[in-house]
This record gives C-alpha cells, sequence and structure tokens, in this order.
C-alpha cells in the first residue's frame, strides 16, 4: 500500500527555503566546482546504502542528473548556468540540514521538498540535458563511423542550440512570473 501526501507551500514556506539555500552556498563558497560535485556525489552515494525512504531515493535519480550535466565534458555547461547547478547542489552537501536524517519517516522531508523545488528551478536546464542526451545517443548509433573532429562540430551546435533554447525559456518564465509569487531560489 502506498499513501500519497502533498501539501502547498506559501510565500512564507519558499523564503525560508531561500534562506536555508542561502545559508548552504555561503557554506561553500570557498569550494571549487569539483569538490561541490564531489560531496554532493558522496551523499547521494551514502543515502542509496542507508535504509532511505522510497520517496527520498526516487528524488535521487533527479539529482544525479544534475550532478550528470556537471560532469558530462560534453555538454559543458556555461559559467552562468553552471552555477546555478552548483547553487542548487550545494544544500545537498551539507550534512546537517533542516530536518535531521536519523529522524525516522520525517528526517528526508526537507530533502524531498528541497529536490522539488530545485528540479522545478531548474527545468529548462534539466530538459535540455535531457535532449542533448537523447540527441547524443541517437547520432552515436547513426553516425559510429563518423570522425572525432565531426561528432565534437555536430556535437557543439546542438549543445549551442539547446542551451540558447535553455535560456529564451527561462527569461520567458521570469517575465511570466514578474508581479507574482515566484520560486526563484537561488537567482
Amino acid at each position: 500500500m502506498s499513501l500519497r501526501v502533498s501539501f502547498e507551500l506559501d510565500e512564507s514556506d519558499l523564503t525560508h527555503f531561500r534562506l536555508i539555500m542561502r545559508e548552504a552556498r555561503k557554506a561553500v563558497a570557498r569550494m571549487a566546482p569539483e569538490e561541490i560535485v564531489a560531496a554532493a556525489e558522496v551523499m547521494l552515494q551514502d543515502l542509496v546504502t542507508r535504509s532511505t525512504p522510497g520517496f527520498i531515493l526516487e528524488r535521487i535519480k533527479k539529482l544525479q542528473m544534475l550532478i550528470r550535466m556537471m560532469t558530462d565534458l560534453d555538454w559543458r555547461l556555461p559559467h552562468q548556468e553552471a552555477t546555478r547547478v552548483l547553487n542548487a547542489l550545494a544544500y545537498f552537501t551539507e550534512p546537517d540540514d533542516l530536518i535531521p536524517d536519523h529522524i525516522p519517516g520525517l528526517g528526508f522531508l526537507d530533502d524531498a521538498i528541497m529536490v522539488e523545488l530545485v528540479v522545478r528551478e531548474l527545468k529548462h536546464e534539466i530538459e535540455a540535458y535531457r535532449d542533448f542526451c537523447e540527441f547524443r545517443d541517437t547520432q552515436r548509433d547513426e553516425r559510429n563511423r563518423s570522425t572525432r573532429t565531426r561528432r565534437d562540430e555536430w556535437l557543439a551546435a546542438r549543445r549551442d542550440e539547446l542551451q540558447s533554447r535553455m535560456r529564451r525559456r527561462r527569461e520567458r518564465g521570469r517575465q511570466l512570473a514578474e508581479g507574482t509569487t515566484s520560486l526563484r531560489l537561488f537567482d
């Protein structure tokens, strides 16, 4: 049997999570991007090896996507977008969070909420990266005899196209959200 729980976060709730995110960013400010990614990977690996609730394990895949974005040499996420992803991962590098993880049933609730907020905040980046990976995989199958230079050229063209789309969509979403409550955690 499974149970679905849903709740609504109001502006004061979102403000609270923004503050938590800001504190997490401050805590990792002196870390190199590689260290942030590595710390997030260690935390995720730790969650997988523990008896972690299913609702957080579901969300780990979403965080793993962010880590892959940062480590994929073909994707080469531009500085501004890389900073957004690193800011998102910052929260997950901190072992001490809002609700201590050792509390049965509730310890991972804040982590699950933050994953959902981060994924919504980075939806255009995630969508562009998924499209890029799909393109790369289909092209690899079709062009497995092409030279490395040609591969780099068609990957770069598609990457540039998708990253431009990602920025346009994020900006359009920002413009639509003006004057309304906005989720923005780290802009």
